[in-house]
């Protein structure tokens, strides 16, 4: 009889996992429709239509196809990939309160890609697909400091002293990153500005090619190992003697978390909290097993950056509210709320 009433217990939670699914993507399908008429120039559900099959004007398909669809596939991709990412660190370093912006990843790859920007006369002129790859290096590093410097011999990390260290590395971050913004010149620093605002400024096609095979390639393989995830939860010695080989699984875990992080921050700027949210909202929706944790969390953090920068294309036209500023209203408080049930 236990046996049958834990299967069913498994089989309600995959039943309710299957349809948060469903839910949550029929919104950011929904979103994904409003941001499309979402702008100082609205078009009609017809003009809509008409301009994605290939009918309307030159004007609506600027306006759609080279502006605004290349900025709402971005927005899921790196909704989706932030969420994961921060779920994955939170897993690894067993610290409810991770997430790449928190512990200053989004800082340390932020660094690179200004660094490789200073080099070309504007941001635009920098090679897309490079930037990935350097604010990768910057992101590894950062998170290769961060671990050392909370590491300590017989205690391991404690999560209190881990987000400490995570905000005083950003903070030292984002000092120099201030610094080297008063050797630009006028339209780098413009560039900069918006990149600390959370403002996605990569906003065309080549962006989009640049970023996906990160997602399309990391996104699978951090959902493949929800096995792993789910395992390592459970702790480093238990972890062990069910046979995983804990250091190497977390060293690629957090590679791959990092990744995600990294290359986001590259073509989107420093958007902070969605993978603080997403995974805390995940969990509360459909529990803390990966294999379906990790999915949800995906999906709320698109469907959650999704809908942040529409609002803040919309409720200021013709000026706009940088996207990481709306996230930051709704994650901010969440932050505070998680860190006083916090335990050091």
């Amino acid at each position: 009889m236990p046996r049958i009433a834990a299967l069913d217990y498994h089989s309600q939670r995959r039943k309710r996992g299957l349809a948060v699914m469903s839910i949550l993507s029929i919104l950011v399908v929904l979103m994904f429709i409003v941001s499309m008429n979402t702008g100082y120039i609205r078009l009609t559900p017809m003009e809509l239509l008409n301009t994605l099959l290939g009918r309307g004007t030159d004007k609506q398909e600027l306006i759609l196809l080279q502006f605004r669809l290349p900025r709402i596939v971005i927005s899921v991709l790196i909704g989706a990939a932030l969420a994961v990412s921060g779920a994955v660190m939170q897993g690894v370093f067993r610290n409810d309160l991770a997430d790449p912006g928190i512990l200053g990843i989004n800082a340390g790859a932020g660094l690179m890609v200004m660094l490789l920007i200073s080099f070309y006369p504007t941001a635009s002129a920098a090679p897309a697909y490079v930037l990935p790859l350097m604010a990768f290096v910057g992101a590894g590093a950062t998170a290769i400091l961060i671990y050392a410097l909370s590491y300590k011999r017989h205690e391991g990390i404690k999560p209190i002293r881990l987000l400490l260290t995570g905000v005083a590395v950003a903070s030292g971050i984002s000092a120099a990153m201030i610094v080297l913004t008063l050797r630009l010149d006028p339209d780098k620093y413009q560039f900069v500005a918006t990149w600390l605002a959370g403002s996605i400024w990569g906003t065309s096609w080549k962006y989009v090619l640049s970023l996906l095979p990160w997602v399309v390639i990391l996104l699978p393989y951090v959902i493949y190992k929800a096995r792993v995830m789910n395992v390592l939860n459970l702790g480093e010695q238990t972890a062990t003697g069910l046979g995983a080989h804990v250091p190497g699984e977390q060293f690629r875990l957090l590679a791959a978390a990092v990744g995600l992080a990294a290359a986001s921050v590259a073509v989107s700027g420093g958007i902070g909290f969605v993978g603080l949210v997403g995974p805390h909202l995940a969990r509360r929706l459909v529990g803390p097993k990966a294999q379906l944790m990790l999915p949800v969390s995906a999906l709320l953090g698109a469907l959650l950056v999704i809908t942040a920068d529409t609002v803040g294309r919309r409720i200021m036209q013709p000026s706009e509210i940088p996207t990481g500023i709306v996230v930051a209203v709704i994650g901010a408080p969440y932050f505070l709320y998680l860190l006083a049930r916090t335990k050091a």
